[in-house]
């Protein structure tokens, strides 16, 4: 029995919404949504469309909680669940911030040492890494590659030599691109997954090399939400700066020219020629 002069109790909770199919939707969202004083949602609308596909009638007062709003709406937030209050948080669709808002007000809660917890439910990215056919036991979460080809191509190069499966999300419009960048980062031949509309009407998983998804994405109109799944760098052990360099000499001494020396090292090992030629001229000089 709660004590009559105990402080209420509150709690935030985050809770998974379905990726596609709304009969993933989970009794203790259904309940969530019923009995929660507020419900954050990313997109109001489509919170409420949710809503009534899954027959339920949504009980407490519904905000906006998106990305532009989320870091002055937390605590507007918190001082219901001070109150005593319960606040649903939700997204668009999977488990609210990953990828998407809940975050920041995760942080608020900790560190006001309010009540928070999860109702755990669909997630895009773990449905995505079941179905590659890649390795599961070690994975990383990349979300959306940057969108300038410059930006994205130095954050593939950093992750090339990952063992880890990789996943990222990508845009439809930018598949095709995407993946290219990927091969030229990864190698051509790198095992790789593209899983489109996960667990919708029109679920595809296309798996393959790289190169051939590249292909595959080019040659059609590839729509709908997309993650794509890329496994990690089984190869040779990473060379170490001080190997290229000696590769890069030894092929100079041998009457190689040392920028040709230079550019073939740096494209096999996928790092940067610019900081190579530097390395390989201050080793020249010792």
């Amino acid at each position: 029995m709660t004590h009559p002069d105990a402080p209420p109790t509150g709690r935030l909770v985050l809770a998974a919404t379905p990726i596609g199919n709304v009969e993933d939707a989970s009794p203790r969202l259904r309940r969530l949504l019923a009995e929660s004083e507020v419900v954050a949602a990313e997109d109001t609308r489509r919170l409420r469309a949710l809503a009534a596909r899954m027959g339920v009638t949504i009980g407490g007062r519904v905000v906006s909680y998106h990305e532009h709003n989320e870091g002055e709406r937390a605590g507007e937030l918190l001082d219901v669940v001070r109150g005593g209050g319960t606040v649903v948080v939700v997204t668009d669709a999977g488990m609210p911030s990953v990828s998407d808002p809940g975050f920041r007000v995760v942080a608020a809660a900790v560190e006001a040492g309010v009540p928070v917890t999860a109702a755990p439910g669909p997630s895009a990215v773990l449905t995505a890494l079941a179905l590659s056919g890649l390795p599961t036991d070690r994975f990383c979460f990349e979300g959306f590659p940057p969108r300038k080809p410059g930006e994205r191509a130095r954050a593939l190069a950093e992750l090339a030599t990952e063992r880890r499966t990789l996943v990222f999300f990508e845009a439809p419009h930018r598949l095709g691109q995407t993946l290219a960048a990927m091969a030229d980062a990864f190698g051509p031949q790198r095992p790789a997954a593209v899983c489109r509309e996960l667990t919708k009407t029109y679920e595809e998983v296309v798996r393959g090399p790289l190169v051939d998804l590249v292909a595959w994405a080019v040659a059609g109109e590839v729509r709908g939400e997309i993650a794509i799944v890329v496994g990690g760098d089984v190869g040779h052990p990473v060379a170490t700066t001080a190997d290229l360099v000696a590769e890069v000499l030894a092929r100079a001494d041998a009457g190689e020219r040392l920028k040709d020396a230079v550019a073939d090292v740096a494209e096999t090992a996928r790092v940067p020629k610019r900081e190579l030629y530097a390395a390989a001229l201050a080793a020249r000089t010792r």
